[in-house]
């Protein structure tokens, strides 16, 4: 049976740290909303109660997951419910003095017509009360059938498809990001999409996910060797940004979501450190961003762990370089104003 949000707190409030460096304001570009789901139900008031838990985030921007489609109309335009779902809550977030939604990147279908395309922008515009950021269109695929954490598409090599690469720099000419997330056995395809849309700012989410479960199970060397210097090229592509985050999820293999206790931010720093630190060191402060991936990585751990982590890992940083991680970066790439 599914955990309550209650319960689920109560499992992550098993591990109570002090905040550090509470003060620090931050931007988490990447979170989600639900009513229905296979977590927990996870609206504003949830949303909140983690914003709220000693760090000082100031605002967010709510990443497509499929909710709140309408269940009538065309097809193409039942997608829009879902920006109209998170527009009501942004609008009630707005002077609240807590965590304002200040940014929506929803989901239309990019191997669509440029005029079907061009018809479901204009109503996520319409909809989003001038929040409507850009789009996420996933590419994850998991051809072994073992990774038990789902696909986003059907096509193995979307990224490769023609139609589908017309639609990303269909978005650029916009002035729209684009966000995807896959598996790291699929970055070179990204690499090669991204080299085809050059024009269009590209937003890698999760570091392009590590797999460390099914045929990867016990090789997470091996995993990151390849992942290493596919993170390397992929940064030679000046139109990309990176999210870096995302890696508490069941399918990264650590196991902490099956555990008495949630993970500590040591746990996760020792863990993941090398992920975070060569990101980082290719891509450069200013094309990188923390993201949380609530409420998807509190399986995991909580909300004041997780950035407690990422303020150890980037401890050693210059404060402007910090300050882009937290929030510069995001800000500009998703068009936030103060």
């Amino acid at each position: 049976m599914a955990w309550s949000p209650d319960q689920q707190q109560a499992w992550l409030d098993q591990v109570n740290e002090d905040i550090i460096d509470p003060d620090r304001p931050i931007v988490d570009p990447h979170h989600h909303m639900w009513r229905e789901s296979g977590l927990p139900t996870y609206l504003l008031d949830n949303l909140w109660q983690d914003t709220g838990s000693g760090h000082n985030i100031v605002k967010t921007v709510f990443m497509e997951c499929g909710a709140e489609y309408h269940k009538e109309g065309p097809e193409h335009l039942r997608v829009v419910g879902e920006t109209e779902f998170v527009a009501a809550a942004a609008i009630k977030s707005r002077g609240s003095g807590k965590a304002e939604i200040s940014g929506i990147v929803a989901h239309t279908d990019l191997m669509a017509d440029a005029g079907v395309v061009d018809e479901v922008l204009a109503a996520h515009v319409a909809a989003s009360d001038g929040l409507f950021r850009g789009i996420r269109h996933g590419g994850a695929h998991d051809p072994y059938k073992a990774l038990k954490w789902g696909d986003a598409t059907d096509i193995p090599d979307l990224y490769l498809q023609p139609a589908f690469q017309a639609g990303v720099r269909q978005l650029g000419a916009a002035g729209y990001t684009y966000d995807t997330w896959h598996y790291h056995f699929q970055n070179r395809d990204y690499l090669a999409l991204a080299q085809a849309a050059p024009d269009t700012v590209m937003v890698l989410d999760h570091f392009g996910s590590p797999v460390g479960v099914g045929p990867f199970e016990g090789r997470m060397s091996e995993v990151f060797q390849t992942w290493k210097e596919d993170i390397a090229a992929i940064a030679q592509c000046d139109n990309v940004v990176v999210k870096i985050g995302g890696l508490a999820m069941p399918v990264n293999g650590f196991d902490w979501h099956k555990r008495d206790t949630p993970a500590s931010s040591d746990e996760l720093v020792a863990a993941q450190r090398e992920f975070y630190l060569h990101t980082i060191d290719c891509f450069g402060p200013d094309r990188c961003m923390f993201e949380s991936n609530f409420p998807v990585d509190k399986m995991s751990i909580s909300y004041a762990v997780y950035w407690n982590a990422m303020k150890k890992l980037s401890a050693k940083f210059s404060e402007s370089d910090k300050d882009l991680m937290f929030r510069g970066t995001a800000s500009r790439v998703y068009g936030l104003t103060d």
